[in-house]
């Protein structure tokens, strides 16, 4: 059976048949450049073909519905479409509810709500933007059902929006960007100071791209990550007491980083800058070895952003650590570092199709030995952006 034919059979026996519209949302990897979004620098990410499917039926009344197939444990979820405040009760549905609320704020007022249901193929927690798919997928309803005439950035600014302010997550803005800008086999450029972004065409040639999911999940809201993004913020007002015009870390290069860094009383505030800095500039050196079919390169930068993550940003652990290393020991493999915000999550490879079982077997045997338990791996294609089917 086709997945929306299984989507279906649930719609069916949740909320009766109806006439519906499928969505399909994806997840997203960042092949280099973590930590930066926030920091006014430059980000890789791609579109991934996991993602987060939708059957969607509008309703006379003011009640949404929505029900996952993922968490049948949850039950439906009801709200109604205005007013809408962060509800513990809501659970995985504040992502949606959050969204409304936040195109309600900004004028873009719902008449109806919709019977939902939803189907994920991303792993949650893994560090795949599972959150950035249901805020985009549910942006791309709104607007397609009350003709609100938005385009994606601006709609993908309203999605970060809602992660910000309505969960209270305060991530940048390089997720909702990548799930709703997506292009088949091509990763952005993006820089999160500007939203300057461009396409760049990923050539594999002979080479795949490997999600290993720690099988550890995050929550981003519990993590340190907003700890992380505190520091370098505290840190960037010391140098700019010498240097009012800096705006963000991404303007810097190294040279003018290491130069300024004394500014920076505290130690750890400084390291957490100088990964910020440093993780900009090997960015835009992987796109461009990327773009000179330079994959030897690209490898090495890999490498060298999960080492500056673990040694300077302290986000990695001993799980993403784990995986990182034995992948960096296969042969085959091009390079290997973790994607996502990290305590958790998952690494991404670039890995030579012919080593890809070997891949798989030394990196679930030497993880399990050393963690107790398995990875999971998933091939992914770089996919289009959120889209009505």
């Amino acid at each position: 059976m086709e997945v929306f034919d299984v989507i279906k059979e649930a719609f069916e026996e949740t909320f009766g048949a109806a006439d519906t519209q499928k969505y399909f949302s994806p997840g997203r990897v960042n092949l280099i450049g973590e930590h930066t979004d926030y920091n006014g620098g430059n980000v890789f990410p791609c579109a991934i073909s996991l993602g987060t499917y939708a059957l969607v039926a509008p309703r006379k009344d003011n009640m949404t519905r929505i029900y996952s197939m993922n968490m049948a444990d949850k039950g439906v979820i009801e709200f109604k479409m205005n007013g809408l405040k962060y509800n513990r009760a809501y659970d995985w549905a504040n992502y949606v509810a959050g969204t409304i609320a936040t195109f309600e704020q900004a004028g873009h007022t719902a008449t109806n709500g919709f019977d939902i249901v939803i189907y994920g193929t991303l792993p949650a927690g893994a560090g795949l933007s599972s959150s950035a798919s249901l805020e985009v997928l549910t942006a791309v309803i709104l607007n397609e059902n009350f003709n609100f005439g938005l385009d994606m950035v601006e709609m993908v600014k309203l999605s970060q929006k809602a992660e910000n302010e309505f969960v209270g997550m305060n991530c940048g803005i390089m997720d909702q960007f990548a799930v709703g800008m997506g292009k088949k086999d091509c990763a952005i450029l993006l820089d999160c100071n500007t939203l300057k972004y461009r396409y760049s065409p990923i050539k594999l040639d002979d080479c795949a791209i490997v999600i290993t999911n720690t099988n550890k999940p995050h929550s981003l809201v519990t993590s340190a990550y907003n700890e992380r993004r505190q520091q370098c913020e505290h840190a960037l007002k010391k140098v700019q007491a010498v240097k009012p015009e800096l705006k963000a870390w991404g303007e810097l290069t190294n040279e003018e980083f290491d130069k300024l860094a004394e500014n920076i009383s505290s130690p750890i505030e400084r390291l957490r800058a100088r990964h910020a800095v440093r993780e900009n500039q090997r960015t835009l050196e992987a796109v461009a070895a990327l773009e000179n079919n330079d994959l030897e390169k690209f490898g090495q930068l890999m490498h060298d952003s999960h080492v500056s993550l673990r040694d300077d940003y302290d986000v990695t652990g001993i799980e993403l650590d784990t995986l990182a290393e034995l992948a960096w020991g296969v042969e085959g493999c091009i390079g290997s570092r973790m994607t996502g915000a990290g305590f958790g999550g998952s690494t991404v490879s670039i890995v030579k199709n012919s080593a890809i079982d070997e891949f798989k077997a030394k990196l679930e045997e030497g993880y399990t030995k050393k963690i107790g338990y398995a990875p999971s791996f998933y091939v992914a294609d770089i996919s289009q952006s959120t889209h009505k089917i």
